[in-house]
């Protein structure tokens, strides 16, 4: 029966009928299973973050900003408060009570947007103890990032509204969150119950809807009532529900993100309507869903073909965004990379990495006979995926930036500036990917008049890194990154970032690892005891 429950909740928690509250399927299912929720996250410690200052001014930044123009400097930053109040080209005079940071040899971004996040997970509970949240936004802070879209709020809408707020007036160390509900699509079917269910999550702190599947009825009058209320909508096409309601179908009518690319291929067949699902497949069973998701891509009409070109001039009229996560999919192209990531012997919880470890009952830890066969065909499918966010940029479509970590051997923080790498692998510029990870995200969730680029009268999101990230963006990582100084012939590490300014407050980025680095040590040291 335990075995049962679990499984036919995985990921999604909408499986798990409640009488609960709007929202709150992850927390019930909790209950359910007997898992303990962490905490909402400590107060901020005087220590911890300075400001908002009257005035701060950054000085000698080399100043990418995040608008696609390239880099120039050196300039001054001037910060009032919370808000960017002017660049200049030369240090402007000092006054007195004021706060400067000598940003020399330095380079200055916008703040950095994570579209799709998860702040926790319930079921990482069957693992040992869930991530604590202090852990997830210190490492999240000390990689850049201000801003997280948390789709689905699966530690309960009610715990995570609470965070949204917090970090709102900077009682605690964490991005500004924005907290979208998890549509129970197994349980509301028609439109009435789906409008009153958008209009119960959005009273009670959602900004948000994220979608996996439904009847086309009830989808219809969540992208209708979202739209009227100013609400954002994410949908990862469940693969139960693609066959009625693919990308393109969810397009048309209103949604605003696809998450992953589940239901953009089969919008793209022109052979077949459904997946060739082979004898013996098992969409429960993990390891079939995802090897077959493996070859999705190849059984859709390919680069330079009609179906092609329309269905990217389509999503692009409808003025769509792509939130590809490539970065939560790589163990499937290299198991032994993403098993073996530098970070995770100090960084990563202990009940994390045994959460990321091949057991049927957890989602995304699947791996449990991954063949060199999967792989090769993971890297054929990645590749043709690639190419379909690189053309829909090119064509002018919009492309966010997300990492879904805490699945699939994905660390908080260092999944995303994977993220930014894997972006530039498909084709980007660095500067195009900068875009991606500021101005996209802030367009996608509707701040882009309050965040998303160092412009005057933007809020003070800002990251200080010291060389230059758009020629490495290794340089981002929180290990930092490895080189051989060849005049002493020493190996050594450089970059990680240095300050991240969220809100007009100013983190040291490098306390802030060295505090999740002492969590992880003593989080160990208690399941060794």
């Amino acid at each position: 029966m335990f075995r049962a429950a679990v499984l036919c909740c995985l990921f999604t928690f909408s499986a798990y009928c409640v009488a609960g509250e709007p929202g709150e399927l992850g927390s019930d299912l909790a209950k359910q299973l007997g898992i303990t929720l962490p905490s909402i996250a400590p107060m901020r410690a005087s220590h911890e973050g300075q400001g908002p200052y009257e005035r701060l001014v950054i000085d000698n930044a080399m100043l990418v900003d995040g608008l696609g123009s390239p880099p120039r400097g050196p300039v001054s930053i001037v910060v009032e408060g919370n808000l960017i109040k002017a660049i200049t080209s030369s240090a402007p005079k000092a006054l007195p009570g004021e706060q400067r940071i000598d940003a020399a040899g330095m380079t200055a971004l916008p703040g950095f947007i994570d579209s799709h996040v998860h702040i926790g997970n319930p079921l990482q509970g069957l693992a040992g103890p869930i991530t604590p949240p202090e852990y997830v936004f210190k490492l999240w802070l000390a990689h850049g990032i201000t801003t997280v879209r948390d789709v689905g709020s699966v530690m309960g809408l009610q715990w995570t509204v609470e965070h949204a707020k917090r970090s709102a007036s900077n009682d605690i160390v964490a991005p500004t969150i924005v907290p979208y509900a998890m549509f129970p699509g197994s349980d509301i079917t028609d439109a009435k119950g789906a409008q009153a269910w958008v209009q119960a999550v959005q009273a009670r702190g959602a900004q948000g809807v994220k979608l996996r599947g439904g009847t086309k009825e009830a989808l219809t009058a969540v992208y209708e009532v979202t739209k009227t209320l100013g609400m954002g909508t994410a949908n990862h096409h469940d693969q139960n529900g693609v066959y009625d309601i693919n990308v393109l179908d969810s397009a048309r009518l209103g949604l605003d993100s696809m998450e992953h690319w589940y239901g953009l291929p089969e919008a793209m067949f022109t052979d077949r309507t459904i997946q060739n699902y082979p004898k013996g497949y098992n969409y429960s069973d993990e390891q079939w869903r995802f090897g077959e998701a493996g070859n999705l891509w190849l059984q859709a009409a390919g680069p330079d073909t009609e179906t092609w070109a329309n269905t990217i001039n389509e999503l692009v009229e409808l003025d769509f965004t792509l939130v590809p996560t490539f970065t939560i999919y790589e163990a499937n192209r290299d198991v032994m990379r993403a098993r073996r990531a530098e970070w995770h012997e100090e960084y990563t919880w202990p009940a994390l990495n045994q959460f990321f470890q091949p057991d049927p009952r957890l989602h995304g830890s699947y791996h449990f006979d991954w063949t060199t066969g999967h792989e090769v065909a993971w890297k054929n499918n990645v590749n043709r995926w690639m190419r379909f966010v690189n053309d829909f940029k090119n064509a002018g479509g919009r492309v966010a930036t997300g990492s879904d970590a805490g699945f699939i051997y994905k660390v908080f923080g260092f999944a995303y500036i994977r993220e930014l790498e894997l972006l530039q692998e498909a084709g980007f510029h660095p500067l195009e990917v900068i875009q991606a990870a500021t101005r996209n995200g802030a367009e996608l969730i509707g701040i882009d008049d309050v965040t998303g680029s160092i412009t005057p009268g933007r809020r003070a999101d800002i990251v200080l890194v010291n060389g230059d990230p758009i020629a490495n963006f290794k340089l981002l990582y929180g290990t930092g990154h490895m080189y051989l100084d060849r005049e002493t012939n020493t190996l050594g590490r450089k970059g990680g970032v240095s300050y991240t300014i969220k809100d007009g407050v100013v983190f040291d980025a490098k306390a802030l690892l060295a505090d999740v680095k002492a969590m992880v040590a003593s989080a160990k040291h208690g399941a060794s005891n």
